[in-house]
Protein backbone atom coordinates (compact mmCIF):
# COMPACT_ATOMS: atom_id res chain seq x y z
CA UNK A 1 0.00 0.00 0.00
CA UNK A 2 1.42 3.39 -1.01
CA UNK A 3 1.94 6.24 1.46
CA UNK A 4 -0.83 8.21 -0.27
CA UNK A 5 -3.23 5.30 0.01
CA UNK A 6 -2.40 4.81 3.70
CA UNK A 7 -3.01 8.51 4.36
CA UNK A 8 -6.36 8.32 2.58
CA UNK A 9 -7.44 5.25 4.57
CA UNK A 10 -6.29 6.78 7.86
CA UNK A 11 -8.08 10.04 7.10
CA UNK A 12 -11.25 8.16 6.18
CA UNK A 13 -11.06 6.09 9.39
CA UNK A 14 -10.58 9.17 11.56
CA UNK A 15 -13.41 11.02 9.85
CA UNK A 16 -15.71 8.01 10.17
CA UNK A 17 -14.87 7.60 13.88
CA UNK A 18 -15.38 11.31 14.55
CA UNK A 19 -18.66 11.25 12.66
CA UNK A 20 -19.88 8.27 14.69
CA UNK A 21 -18.81 9.91 17.95
CA UNK A 22 -20.54 13.17 17.06
CA UNK A 23 -23.66 11.26 16.07
CA UNK A 24 -23.74 9.42 19.40
CA UNK A 25 -23.20 12.64 21.34
CA UNK A 26 -25.77 14.57 19.30
CA UNK A 27 -28.45 11.99 20.02
CA UNK A 28 -27.85 12.01 23.80
CA UNK A 29 -29.49 15.34 24.60
CA UNK A 30 -32.51 14.44 22.50
CA UNK A 31 -32.86 11.17 24.35
CA UNK A 32 -32.29 12.86 27.69
CA UNK A 33 -35.04 15.40 27.04
CA UNK A 34 -37.63 12.73 26.36
CA UNK A 35 -40.27 12.41 29.07
CA UNK A 36 -39.27 10.04 31.89
CA UNK A 37 -35.67 9.96 30.65
CA UNK A 38 -34.52 8.71 34.07
CA UNK A 39 -37.00 5.81 34.23
CA UNK A 40 -34.37 3.07 34.50
CA UNK A 41 -32.64 4.59 37.55
CA UNK A 42 -33.23 3.42 41.14
CA UNK A 43 -32.78 6.02 43.90
CA UNK A 44 -33.16 6.00 47.68
CA UNK A 45 -34.17 9.41 49.00
CA UNK A 46 -33.93 10.49 52.65
CA UNK A 47 -36.79 12.83 53.57
CA UNK A 48 -35.31 13.44 57.03
CA UNK A 49 -38.41 13.87 59.16
CA UNK A 50 -41.45 11.77 59.89
CA UNK A 51 -44.33 11.50 57.45
CA UNK A 52 -46.47 14.63 57.66
CA UNK A 53 -44.10 16.94 59.54
CA UNK A 54 -43.98 20.53 58.37
CA UNK A 55 -40.48 20.69 56.88
CA UNK A 56 -40.22 17.06 55.76
CA UNK A 57 -43.50 17.31 53.84
CA UNK A 58 -42.12 20.09 51.64
CA UNK A 59 -38.91 18.13 50.99
CA UNK A 60 -41.03 15.07 50.18
CA UNK A 61 -43.23 17.06 47.80
CA UNK A 62 -40.15 18.29 45.95
CA UNK A 63 -38.77 14.77 45.65
CA UNK A 64 -42.11 13.38 44.46
CA UNK A 65 -42.34 16.10 41.82
CA UNK A 66 -38.85 15.26 40.55
CA UNK A 67 -39.76 11.57 40.38
CA UNK A 68 -42.94 12.40 38.46
CA UNK A 69 -41.07 14.66 36.03
CA UNK A 70 -38.06 12.42 35.43
CA UNK A 71 -39.33 8.89 36.01
CA UNK A 72 -36.85 7.20 38.37
CA UNK A 73 -37.92 4.55 40.85
CA UNK A 74 -37.58 6.28 44.24
CA UNK A 75 -37.70 4.71 47.70
CA UNK A 76 -38.58 7.41 50.26
CA UNK A 77 -36.93 7.00 53.65
CA UNK A 78 -38.41 8.72 56.73
CA UNK A 79 -36.20 9.06 59.80
CA UNK A 80 -38.02 11.32 62.27
CA UNK A 81 -34.86 13.49 62.36
CA UNK A 82 -33.17 10.75 64.41
CA UNK A 83 -29.50 10.76 63.37
CA UNK A 84 -28.80 7.23 64.62
CA UNK A 85 -31.77 5.96 62.65
CA UNK A 86 -30.50 7.81 59.57
CA UNK A 87 -27.14 6.06 59.82
CA UNK A 88 -28.75 2.64 60.07
CA UNK A 89 -31.05 3.43 57.17
CA UNK A 90 -28.08 4.63 55.10
CA UNK A 91 -26.28 1.36 55.85
CA UNK A 92 -29.34 -0.51 54.58
CA UNK A 93 -29.58 1.75 51.54
CA UNK A 94 -25.97 1.11 50.53
CA UNK A 95 -26.50 -2.63 50.94
CA UNK A 96 -29.42 -2.52 48.48
CA UNK A 97 -27.06 -0.94 45.90
CA UNK A 98 -29.36 1.53 44.15
CA UNK A 99 -27.76 3.69 41.49
CA UNK A 100 -28.12 6.80 43.64
CA UNK A 101 -28.75 7.86 47.22
CA UNK A 102 -29.88 11.32 48.39
CA UNK A 103 -28.91 11.51 52.06
CA UNK A 104 -29.65 14.03 54.81
CA UNK A 105 -26.34 15.20 56.26
CA UNK A 106 -27.51 15.40 59.89
CA UNK A 107 -25.37 12.50 61.23
CA UNK A 108 -22.22 14.41 60.22
CA UNK A 109 -18.98 13.60 58.42
CA UNK A 110 -17.61 11.01 60.85
CA UNK A 111 -20.77 8.87 60.93
CA UNK A 112 -21.39 9.02 57.18
CA UNK A 113 -17.76 8.60 56.04
CA UNK A 114 -17.44 4.76 56.09
CA UNK A 115 -20.80 4.31 54.37
CA UNK A 116 -19.93 6.91 51.75
CA UNK A 117 -16.69 5.00 51.15
CA UNK A 118 -18.63 1.78 50.59
CA UNK A 119 -21.07 3.55 48.29
CA UNK A 120 -18.13 4.90 46.31
CA UNK A 121 -16.65 1.39 45.96
CA UNK A 122 -20.02 0.08 44.78
CA UNK A 123 -20.41 2.85 42.21
CA UNK A 124 -23.40 4.42 43.95
CA UNK A 125 -23.80 8.13 43.21
CA UNK A 126 -24.37 10.28 46.31
CA UNK A 127 -26.10 13.57 46.98
CA UNK A 128 -26.57 15.27 50.35
CA UNK A 129 -29.26 17.72 51.41
CA UNK A 130 -30.13 20.10 54.25
CA UNK A 131 -26.88 19.69 56.22
CA UNK A 132 -23.50 19.74 54.42
CA UNK A 133 -20.83 17.07 54.93
CA UNK A 134 -17.81 18.71 53.27
CA UNK A 135 -15.21 16.20 54.48
CA UNK A 136 -17.21 13.28 53.08
CA UNK A 137 -17.72 15.04 49.76
CA UNK A 138 -14.02 15.90 49.52
CA UNK A 139 -13.08 12.26 50.12
CA UNK A 140 -15.66 10.37 48.07
CA UNK A 141 -17.55 12.87 45.94
CA UNK A 142 -21.17 13.89 45.82
CA UNK A 143 -23.02 17.18 45.79
CA UNK A 144 -25.01 19.28 48.25
CA UNK A 145 -28.38 21.01 48.04
CA UNK A 146 -29.28 23.17 51.03
CA UNK A 147 -28.37 26.25 52.98
CA UNK A 148 -24.88 26.70 54.38
CA UNK A 149 -25.61 26.09 58.05
CA UNK A 150 -23.32 28.43 59.98
CA UNK A 151 -23.56 31.17 57.36
CA UNK A 152 -27.37 31.13 57.41
CA UNK A 153 -27.44 30.99 61.20
CA UNK A 154 -25.18 34.01 61.54
CA UNK A 155 -27.22 35.95 58.99
CA UNK A 156 -30.41 35.20 60.92
CA UNK A 157 -28.84 36.34 64.19
CA UNK A 158 -27.72 39.63 62.64
CA UNK A 159 -31.15 40.19 61.08
CA UNK A 160 -32.96 39.40 64.33
CA UNK A 161 -30.73 41.84 66.20
CA UNK A 162 -31.60 44.57 63.71
CA UNK A 163 -35.34 43.95 63.26
CA UNK A 164 -36.03 43.33 66.95
CA UNK A 165 -34.27 46.55 67.88
CA UNK A 166 -32.00 44.69 70.29
CA UNK A 167 -29.05 46.36 71.95
CA UNK A 168 -26.06 45.25 73.97
CA UNK A 169 -27.16 43.89 77.33
CA UNK A 170 -30.55 42.66 76.13
CA UNK A 171 -31.43 39.02 76.73
CA UNK A 172 -32.57 36.44 74.16
CA UNK A 173 -33.27 32.70 74.14
CA UNK A 174 -32.00 30.45 71.36
CA UNK A 175 -33.19 26.85 70.98
CA UNK A 176 -31.23 24.36 68.90
CA UNK A 177 -29.42 21.02 68.60
CA UNK A 178 -26.21 22.58 69.86
CA UNK A 179 -24.60 19.23 70.69
CA UNK A 180 -24.90 17.97 67.09
CA UNK A 181 -21.62 18.96 65.45
CA UNK A 182 -23.01 19.28 61.91
CA UNK A 183 -26.68 20.10 62.31
CA UNK A 184 -26.14 22.44 65.27
CA UNK A 185 -23.77 24.69 63.33
CA UNK A 186 -26.69 26.83 62.18
CA UNK A 187 -28.03 27.65 65.65
CA UNK A 188 -24.51 28.04 67.03
CA UNK A 189 -23.99 30.61 64.27
CA UNK A 190 -27.09 32.51 65.40
CA UNK A 191 -25.89 32.50 69.00
CA UNK A 192 -22.45 33.70 67.92
CA UNK A 193 -23.88 36.62 65.92
CA UNK A 194 -26.08 37.72 68.83
CA UNK A 195 -23.31 37.42 71.39
CA UNK A 196 -20.92 39.37 69.20
CA UNK A 197 -23.52 42.15 69.19
CA UNK A 198 -23.55 42.12 73.00
CA UNK A 199 -26.78 40.16 73.55
CA UNK A 200 -26.96 37.83 76.55
CA UNK A 201 -28.16 34.49 75.05
CA UNK A 202 -29.78 31.69 77.05
CA UNK A 203 -29.36 28.40 75.14
CA UNK A 204 -31.86 25.53 75.26
CA UNK A 205 -30.64 22.28 73.73
CA UNK A 206 -33.48 20.89 71.61
CA UNK A 207 -34.46 17.21 71.61
CA UNK A 208 -35.04 15.14 68.46
CA UNK A 209 -38.61 14.34 69.42
CA UNK A 210 -39.53 18.03 69.58
CA UNK A 211 -39.44 18.17 65.78
CA UNK A 212 -42.02 15.38 65.58
CA UNK A 213 -44.19 16.79 68.39
CA UNK A 214 -43.37 20.46 69.13
CA UNK A 215 -45.77 20.47 72.07
CA UNK A 216 -43.17 18.46 74.00
CA UNK A 217 -41.10 21.66 74.17
CA UNK A 218 -43.80 23.63 76.04
CA UNK A 219 -42.41 22.96 79.57
CA UNK A 220 -38.76 23.94 78.93
CA UNK A 221 -39.68 26.99 76.85
CA UNK A 222 -42.24 28.34 79.32
CA UNK A 223 -39.83 27.66 82.20
CA UNK A 224 -37.09 29.60 80.40
CA UNK A 225 -39.44 32.53 79.81
CA UNK A 226 -40.61 32.56 83.42
CA UNK A 227 -37.02 32.38 84.69
CA UNK A 228 -35.94 35.17 82.35
CA UNK A 229 -38.78 37.71 82.38
CA UNK A 230 -36.77 40.34 80.52
CA UNK A 231 -36.25 38.24 77.38
CA UNK A 232 -36.75 40.32 74.23
CA UNK A 233 -36.41 37.61 71.56
CA UNK A 234 -36.66 33.83 71.16
CA UNK A 235 -35.16 31.83 68.28
CA UNK A 236 -36.34 28.38 67.15
CA UNK A 237 -34.46 25.64 65.26
CA UNK A 238 -37.01 24.68 62.60
CA UNK A 239 -40.42 25.10 61.07
CA UNK A 240 -42.17 22.63 63.33
CA UNK A 241 -41.37 24.62 66.47
CA UNK A 242 -41.60 28.06 64.87
CA UNK A 243 -45.09 27.18 63.69
CA UNK A 244 -46.01 26.35 67.29
CA UNK A 245 -44.98 29.73 68.72
CA UNK A 246 -48.52 30.81 69.60
CA UNK A 247 -48.84 27.77 71.86
CA UNK A 248 -45.54 28.51 73.63
CA UNK A 249 -46.32 32.18 74.13
CA UNK A 250 -49.86 31.58 75.40
CA UNK A 251 -48.58 28.92 77.82
CA UNK A 252 -46.22 31.55 79.24
CA UNK A 253 -48.94 34.20 79.42
CA UNK A 254 -47.53 36.32 76.59
CA UNK A 255 -49.45 38.16 73.85
CA UNK A 256 -48.63 38.67 70.16
CA UNK A 257 -45.74 41.09 69.83
CA UNK A 258 -44.62 40.84 73.47
CA UNK A 259 -41.55 38.88 72.31
CA UNK A 260 -39.76 38.92 68.96
CA UNK A 261 -40.01 35.31 67.75
CA UNK A 262 -37.77 34.18 64.91
CA UNK A 263 -36.35 31.05 63.34
CA UNK A 264 -36.08 29.00 60.16
CA UNK A 265 -38.39 27.77 57.39
CA UNK A 266 -41.89 28.46 56.15
CA UNK A 267 -45.05 26.37 56.52
CA UNK A 268 -48.82 26.88 56.72
CA UNK A 269 -48.49 27.13 60.51
CA UNK A 270 -45.77 29.79 60.24
CA UNK A 271 -47.86 31.79 57.79
CA UNK A 272 -50.70 31.78 60.32
CA UNK A 273 -48.25 32.79 63.05
CA UNK A 274 -47.14 35.78 60.97
CA UNK A 275 -50.76 36.68 60.36
CA UNK A 276 -51.53 36.48 64.08
CA UNK A 277 -48.53 38.59 65.05
CA UNK A 278 -46.75 35.76 66.87
CA UNK A 279 -43.74 35.39 64.49
CA UNK A 280 -41.64 38.30 63.25
CA UNK A 281 -38.83 36.72 61.20
CA UNK A 282 -37.82 33.47 59.53
CA UNK A 283 -34.97 32.37 57.24
CA UNK A 284 -36.25 30.55 54.17
CA UNK A 285 -34.15 27.61 52.96
CA UNK A 286 -36.53 26.40 50.21
CA UNK A 287 -36.95 22.74 51.19
CA UNK A 288 -38.83 21.97 47.96
CA UNK A 289 -35.52 22.45 46.15
CA UNK A 290 -33.85 20.14 48.68
CA UNK A 291 -36.25 17.45 47.51
CA UNK A 292 -36.27 18.13 43.79
CA UNK A 293 -32.67 18.94 42.96
CA UNK A 294 -30.89 15.94 44.56
CA UNK A 295 -33.02 13.57 42.45
CA UNK A 296 -32.44 15.66 39.33
CA UNK A 297 -28.69 15.65 40.01
CA UNK A 298 -28.56 11.88 40.61
CA UNK A 299 -30.42 11.30 37.34
CA UNK A 300 -27.99 13.57 35.51
CA UNK A 301 -25.01 11.81 37.07
CA UNK A 302 -26.24 8.28 36.30
CA UNK A 303 -27.73 8.87 32.84
CA UNK A 304 -25.64 11.73 31.44
CA UNK A 305 -22.41 11.44 33.39
CA UNK A 306 -22.67 15.01 34.64
CA UNK A 307 -21.00 16.34 37.77
CA UNK A 308 -22.99 16.58 41.03
CA UNK A 309 -24.94 19.75 41.78
CA UNK A 310 -24.00 22.10 44.59
CA UNK A 311 -26.78 24.58 45.32
CA UNK A 312 -27.18 27.00 48.24
CA UNK A 313 -30.94 27.15 48.81
CA UNK A 314 -30.81 29.90 51.46
CA UNK A 315 -33.25 32.38 49.88
CA UNK A 316 -33.32 35.23 52.38
CA UNK A 317 -35.78 36.33 55.05
CA UNK A 318 -39.54 36.32 55.48
CA UNK A 319 -41.01 39.08 57.65
CA UNK A 320 -44.45 40.52 58.46
CA UNK A 321 -43.94 42.86 55.52
CA UNK A 322 -43.43 40.17 52.85
CA UNK A 323 -44.82 36.87 54.16
CA UNK A 324 -47.94 37.11 51.99
CA UNK A 325 -45.74 36.65 48.90
CA UNK A 326 -44.99 33.05 49.92
CA UNK A 327 -48.16 32.34 51.88
CA UNK A 328 -50.13 30.48 49.19
CA UNK A 329 -47.23 28.21 48.27
CA UNK A 330 -46.51 27.61 51.95
CA UNK A 331 -50.12 26.57 52.50
CA UNK A 332 -49.71 24.03 49.68
CA UNK A 333 -46.54 22.67 51.35
CA UNK A 334 -44.43 23.79 48.41
CA UNK A 335 -42.48 26.63 50.09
Amino acid sequence: MSMTTRRTVLRSTVVAAATALCASISTLPAQALDAQWCKDVHIRFFVGGAEGDAFGTIVYNGAKQAAADLGPKVDYIFSGWDVEKMVQQLREAVAVKPQGIAMMGHPGDAAIMPLAEQAHKDGIKMMYQNVPVPTVVAAFGGGYVGAQQEQQGRALGAEAFKLAGLKAGDKAIMIGPFENESRGARERGTVAALKEAGVDVVQINSQTEWAADPNLAIPPITAALLNNPGVKAVGYPGGQMLGNVATYMQAAGRKPGDIFNFGFDTSPQIVEAFKGGWVQLTADQQPFMQGYLPILSLCQQVVLGLAPMNVDTGAGFVTPQNYEIVSELAKQALR
